[in-house]
């Protein structure tokens, strides 16, 4: 069990969080959007990347607590 696949998951959500996010900044205010009341790409980018940070946190507290137990 020495396979970890917490940080590719963390980086997944991490680097997708931040893409969409950057995504919906530059999209911001196009006619695309014009209907919605807020840009869900921002949104959803800043919840991804508070989720993957989130997560890098825990992961990183976990392996400095007991590292043999990964």
């Amino acid at each position: 069990m020495g396979e970890d696949i917490r940080l590719p998951i963390v980086a997944l959500f991490t680097i997708l969080g931040a893409i969409l996010s950057i995504y919906g900044i530059f999209t911001n205010g196009t006619e695309m959007y014009a209907k919605l009341t807020s840009n869900v790409n921002i949104w959803t980018g800043v919840g991804m990347l508070i989720f993957g940070i989130y997560f890098l946190v825990m992961a990183l507290k976990k392996d400095k607590k007991n590292p043999e137990d990964v």
